[in-house]
């Protein structure tokens, strides 16, 4: 498995990255760490830091300064998910209770923000302009992203043009400005920078996809978390938006009132009108196409094991179940 080599390759570096993580976390408020240490070592697949770790190697990078950066693009990330599952009301995430079905709303909203401060300070302390500038951008836009996410809720209007918005946003953003630090931190020219950049980019979209993809076909096992959670939380994604241009009156009338307020109780007559339309094949190749794009963005990086690591990294973002 693409994720598995990954890991082998990097192990070293994911090794200290783990350290710096639970290093940021120090706090003389005990539950800081406590309730951090829970939702950051429940499982995830740290992705986006690998993904800068991968392209510094690539990049023939031989300092430290990747590995506070990226934690602290795990750490972001973290805090976005606590703060997710809260606005979510969301009881499971990765097999496990979110913190907020352990310790309440306000716990994990006010250890997110902490997560965000630490990671500015952090941030300041790597001393480049540019590096804040970038993930304090990224910062803005994935908040954005979850107030248009918001705003979009329960709304079967929804085009595809507004839900890829949405994606780019509170998604895509990471992943792109994990790839562009490392370029940054490399000393890499303007092309290159660009280059894994895009790479960053159309993975980050095409995980996305497939990610709603997985709400409504994955085993319930392997998600981690309830089928069906976007559609409880009226929230429109591709396979829906696809579906209700293409199903027949029953069918958008079911995927409407799921949406409108009826949510996972209409789950059933929503999967049929997604399987009738091959809503999910569409998806899943619109994530295609994009994993295309990230493996071309490559083309003229170096050709090293992390390179081929990246493009392999691609692939299992689209074929993977969980």
């Amino acid at each position: 498995m693409a994720i598995e080599q990954l890991k082998s390759l990097l192990a070293d570096d994911l090794q200290a990255v783990d350290q710096a993580i639970h290093g940021l976390l120090d706090s003389d408020i005990p539950l800081i760490p406590l309730l951090g240490n829970y939702v950051i070592d429940s499982g995830g697949k740290r992705l986006r830091p690998m993904v800068l770790l991968a392209a510094t190697r690539m990049f023939g990078y031989e300092g430290d300064r990747h590995l506070k950066l990226a934690a602290v693009i795990e750490f972001i990330h973290t805090a976005t998910l606590m703060h997710d599952d809260v606005v979510d009301d969301a009881e499971q995430r990765r097999t496990r209770p979110t913190a907020n079905a352990l310790w309440g709303a306000q716990a994990p909203v006010l250890v997110g923000d902490f997560l965000f401060a630490r990671s500015f300070e952090a941030m300041v302390s790597d001393g480049d302009m540019r590096v804040l500038e970038i993930l304090s951008g990224a910062t803005r836009e994935l908040a954005e992203g979850e107030v248009l996410q918001l705003a979009n809720m329960h709304d079967p209007e929804v085009d595809e043009a507004s839900y890829l918005r949405v994606v780019t946003a509170k998604t895509a953003v990471l992943f792109e400005a994990a790839a562009r630090i490392a370029a940054i931190v490399s000393g890499r020219p303007a092309e290159e920078e660009e280059r894994i950049a895009a790479y960053g980019h159309h993975l980050g979209v095409a995980f996305q996809l497939i990610d709603d993809c997985l709400d409504y076909s994955a085993t319930a096992e392997a998600w981690g978390k309830q089928l069906g959670n976007d559609l409880e939380e009226g929230k429109p994604t591709l396979p829906t938006i696809h579906a209700l241009a293409h199903t027949d009156h029953q069918g958008r009338d079911a995927i409407r009132r799921a949406l409108e307020e009826e949510g996972v109780a209409l789950l059933d007559p929503v999967r049929t009108a997604i399987e009738r339309t091959g809503a999910l094949e569409y998806t899943v190749q619109s994530a295609r196409e994009r994993v295309d794009t990230a493996k071309e963005s490559l083309a003229g990086l170096p050709d090293t094991e992390e390179r081929r690591a990246l493009e392999a990294l691609a692939d299992f973002v689209v074929t993977r179940d969980f």
